[in-house]
């Protein structure tokens, strides 16, 4: 077979790199398109700061000059220095059902990793645990949220292949919530935990409000999920250029964020009116309609997703997550929402699963990421 592998290194390959899924995907019902000018954005330097504080190559496979399958490798000195150990990264992976396109991508990607000295790979995960990360091995009937991943069912048998093994999971959850109001008894706990802490919960109702508590966000959410797997802490460049690409962009109303009695935040939750169907129409391009699927999306949803929640540790046996979720229940029933779709949480939080377990509810998506020794 006639393969040319080819380091990205101009914006036509870079474009080529992106559109990539576009074909890939285009006869599916559940894959869900990123606006191609963000993806393009997120992936150079110059506008992504996070980069800055890794090493990382794409490349691309040609067959026919056609683009067919597409690799990164990431050497995440923040990663490594937090860890102790040279693990490498690969991400945003994908390819067409062919053994010598995937053998090629992931053996150029391998090599190049262990010439920086890598002794072992994980992925696929990204520049930070709010980028692309995980690749789905169950759900693939599943329409997944904005802040998820889908995938082809191939993909996991060519991982099995490979010799990759499991390293970690992500799972994710549908919860039922039409017309449900919160049992007394729980109104009655979040009323205590409130009293007991002094908490008070924030409502915004515009996007100047919620931006002012951006970094205060940000803090307690490098504090909440410092010791989780894969996490990487952000700092105030990295925050800053989230801040700007997400809270300008949310439905205020669907972010909680909650104070301690020293007035200082102590949590916070973030959910957003389920854009997939509407990224779907937009397929890839703001303009000239785009823009109008997803404000239209974003006025009236009938299914939630729940991106983030975060707690300061110091909080979080305090019954604070009940609590600031219950806010958000609310909210969420009182703009007619009927479903909610959870994005992954790693399958060993058994705190927050069990809150997801008191709605009816099913686990209906899981990703994994893999890991292989070089």
């Amino acid at each position: 077979m006639n393969l040319e592998i080819i380091e990205v290194t101009t914006d036509k390959e870079l474009k080529q790199f992106v559109k990539l899924p576009f074909d890939l995907y285009k006869n599916s019902k559940y894959w869900v398109p990123p606006i191609i000018s963000e993806e393009l954005k997120s992936l150079k330097p110059e506008h992504n700061p996070i980069i800055k504080q890794c090493d990382f190559k794409l490349w691309i496979v040609l067959k026919e000059n056609k683009c067919v399958g597409r690799i990164g490798a990431i050497v995440h000195h923040k990663y490594i220095d937090k860890i102790g150990k040279k693990i490498g990264r690969f991400t945003r992976t994908e390819f067409i059902d062919d053994k010598e396109v995937v053998d090629l991508l992931f053996q150029t990607a391998t090599e190049w990793l262990k010439s920086h000295g890598m002794v072992e790979v994980q992925g696929p995960l990204g520049f930070s645990n709010l980028d692309h990360q995980g690749m789905l091995v169950e759900g693939f009937d599943r329409l997944p949220s904005i802040g998820s991943e889908y995938h082809l069912p191939y993909y996991k048998d060519h991982m099995d292949r490979l010799g990759f093994e499991k390293e970690m999971d992500w799972v994710e959850f549908r919860l039922e919530v039409e017309g449900m109001v919160l049992p007394e008894k729980a109104t009655r706990v979040m009323e205590l935990v409130k009293k007991r802490n002094g908490f008070e919960i924030l409502h915004f109702d515009n996007n100047k409000d919620l931006i002012a508590y951006g970094h205060k966000i940000f803090e307690i959410l490098n504090d909440a999920f410092q010791d989780l797997f894969s996490v990487v802490p952000l700092n105030q460049e990295a925050s800053d250029y989230y801040i700007k690409k997400y809270l300008s962009f949310l439905n205020p109303r669907f972010v909680k964020v909650m104070l301690d009695r020293d007035k200082e935040v102590a949590g916070f939750t973030i959910g957003i009116p389920s854009l997939s169907k509407a990224m779907q129409k937009a397929n890839g391009k703001l303009f000239p309609f785009g823009f109008m699927h997803i404000k239209k999306a974003m006025k009236s949803p009938e299914v939630c997703d729940v991106l983030l929640t975060g707690l300061h540790p110091k909080y979080q046996a305090s019954g604070a997550v009940a609590l600031i979720f219950g806010e958000l229940h609310n909210e969420m029933v009182s703009q007619g929402v009927k479903y909610i779709e959870t994005t992954g949480m790693l399958e060993t939080n058994n705190k927050a699963i069990s809150n997801w377990k008191n709605y009816p509810h099913e686990q209906h998506k899981r990703k994994r990421c893999y890991h292989k020794m070089l």
